[in-house]
């Protein structure tokens, strides 16, 4: 509106405010509010309040017609805004009037920090805007990334405030602020608006993720990239790849190419794959399981091999009372620690198959041997492999990696206890000597959920497992079930880091990748849905299917 319009006589004012008032009273609030001099919060705003010239109040403005004889325009009224619609769901909006936000061609994403120049390229290219970078003007359908100085939040909390036909998304890191463009671009898809208002976000748990078996089968470079891509618009965090198994070892090596095999990923593919996630702040986290499930690595050093003592061989178990056991893990982990720059390491320690006979000590005198060496006179296996999975989380806290291992490489009523700071990858409880999840966590150890009654997706479905379905996680798990459907204290919950969906490829030729794909596809989103939102889904299951489906 003009700078330059007369004020109105205040009685004329008060006599067009009667009118209104009659008016609506007698049309009916429906047809909305007659504009009287400002369009306020709940009208349209931006460009959408310019008038064209010749307008009444641009001929008021020039004096050819008194204010006080110009008939009003009717201005739109907007209804309450409603929240998002998105996967996993906005922890908090705050509603108000106008229009929203949709993406125009040509308008601009411009970012307040050029640290955030790659959260900001990647939404331009998404939403078919212009990236402009660091700007400090303000322009209508503007897209704004910009880092706050909230210390002590959430570095993966946001906001996304919809107003004045712009977006602004900030949060404590750049982590957050990829969050935020990713409600954005579920908000806007498939030409939907981005509803005004303001949304605080953040998650319930620090880890979510999926692990991927790609030991026992193959999987594609670009088919891993696709996950990438999917994992972070769903605000995934952990990509886990477990690489070397008894059937094969998929990554290219150069400190032990021997022990390779075909097909393989090469570093350069591996590398692009970590940079992807890097861009959509997914950590990768390598599992180089030891010292079970080493059997591609023990097919091209037989030497190695575990053997009892009737010289019978033991599948996939490395001999660890062997020094030349330890050397060649460790080169192994110091090779890779490198490719997978991410903090954080999965050491593996489960199904040692030295523990899963009556008597170890009997069966495996060499491990007993050793173990009483250096441990002393009444020391057991289960002290040796304990040992073992000690100096292999020595090895990659030189590299600064946070470690994890399997709950069943754990042991009660050992005089080598695991190191405090490894944490227990909660799977099974149906190993010999099988803990309840609380043993660890009254321990004061983090646990992170990968519950095989809900989260395992084992290919071929051998043994009791079935494939897991979204309906399932959606409706009966929490990242406090980590084992069977029982649920620990709450009063664990802080120790409980998040949870990961799994894939294990046990009978690889069960699904082809894009089998596997689809398969997966409703039980990831609901497991970020669990991990993302505490408490009772708002969603019915019914509803939640069909927003994933429209959403793609």
């Amino acid at each position: 509106m003009s700078q330059h319009r007369r004020r109105a006589p205040q009685h004329k004012v008060g006599q067009r405010t009667l009118l209104v008032g009659v008016l609506v009273a007698g049309l009916g609030v429906g047809l909305g509010l007659w504009a009287s001099g400002d369009a306020g919060d709940s009208g349209p705003t931006g460009s959408a309040v310019r008038q064209p010239s010749g307008t009444a109040s641009s001929r008021a403005a020039e004096g050819s017609r008194s204010a006080v004889d110009a008939t009003p325009s009717p201005s739109r009224s907007y209804a309450l805004s409603s929240a998002p619609r998105t996967v996993p769901a906005v922890r908090s909006h705050t509603p108000a009037r106008g229009p929203g936000w949709r993406p125009v061609r040509g308008e601009r994403v411009v970012v307040g920090d050029a640290d955030l120049a790659d959260e900001g390229r990647l939404l331009a290219r998404e939403l078919g805007l212009t990236y402009a970078g660091e700007k400090d003007d303000v322009r209508a359908g503007d897209v704004r990334l910009s880092l706050n100085d909230d210390e002590g939040a959430d570095p993966e909390s946001y906001s996304l405030t919809v107003r004045g036909g712009r977006v602004n998304i900030s949060g404590p890191a750049d982590a957050g602020v990829f969050y935020g463009t990713r409600t954005l671009k579920q908000t806007v898809h498939a030409g939907g608006t981005a509803p005004e208002g303001v949304v605080r976000d953040e998650p319930a748990k620090p880890v979510r993720g999926f692990m991927l078996d790609i030991a026992r089968k193959n999987f594609t470079a670009g088919w891993i990239e696709d996950r990438v891509r999917e994992l972070g618009d769903l605000k995934f965090n952990q990509l886990g790849l477990h690489f070397s198994d008894d059937q094969a070892f998929r990554i290219q090596s150069d400190s032990h190419p021997e022990i390779v095999s075909d097909p393989h990923l090469t570093k350069a593919e591996v590398r692009r794959i970590v940079a992807l996630a890097a861009e959509r702040h997914i950590t990768v986290v390598p599992e180089i399981d030891s010292p079970g499930h080493l059997g591609a690595v023990i097919a091209a050093h037989p030497d190695l091999q575990l053997r009892n003592a009737s010289g019978a061989a033991t599948r996939g178990a490395i001999d660890i009372s062997k020094d030349e056991s330890h050397e060649i893990v460790d080169d192994l982990l110091n090779e890779f620690a490198e490719v997978f720059p991410g903090g954080q390491w999965h050491l593996g320690g489960d199904e040692y198959q030295a523990l899963t006979v009556s008597d170890p000590e009997a069966s495996f005198p060499q491990l007993a041997a050793a173990a009483r060496a250096e441990f002393g006179a009444g020391a057991t296996v289960e002290d040796l492999a304990t040992s073992w999975v000690n100096d292999r989380a020595a090895t990659m806290r030189v590299h600064d990696k946070t470690v994890r291992a399997w709950n069943d490489g754990f042991f009660r009523d050992t005089s080598v206890t695991a190191d405090k700071d490894i944490q227990v990858a909660y799977w099974t409880g149906k190993e010999i000597g099988a803990r309840l999840p609380v043993e660890y966590l009254s321990a004061g150890r983090q646990v992170i959920n990968y519950n095989d009654e809900f989260l395992y997706y084992v290919l071929g479905q051998p043994q009791t497992f079935v494939y897991p379905t979204g309906q399932r996680i959606y409706e009966q798990w929490t990242p406090r079930v980590l084992r069977g459907t029982e649920a620990v204290p709450a009063k664990y919950d802080g120790q409980i880091l998040g949870g990961s969906f799994a894939v294990w490829c046990d009978l690889a030729n069960s699904q082809t990748q894009d089998q596997v794909a689809a398969g997966i596809r409703m039980p990831l989103r609901a497991t970020v849905e669990k991990l993302w939102n505490p408490g009772t889904p708002q969603r019915s299951w019914a509803d939640f299917t069909a927003l994933a489906d429209r959403l793609g």
